[in-house]
């Protein structure tokens, strides 16, 4: 599943772009597609780890 986090421009949301969540940058346009299909948002809050946690995650 792809998402639209690889053009982002924050360095924390495109390291997630190949997450298999199809992820969305919080702006009105996403909660405008929320509204149009009649959806909830999920918000996820995340956090920047340490180097070698990224790696314990691979």
């Amino acid at each position: 599943m792809s998402n639209s986090l690889a053009h982002a421009a924050s360095p924390y949301l495109r390291q997630h772009k190949d997450n298999p969540v199809g992820w969305v940058e919080w702006n009105d346009a996403a909660f405008d597609r929320a509204r149009r299909e009649n959806k909830l948002v999920l918000v996820s809050i995340g956090y920047a780890a340490c180097h070698w946690c990224h790696v314990m995650a691979h």
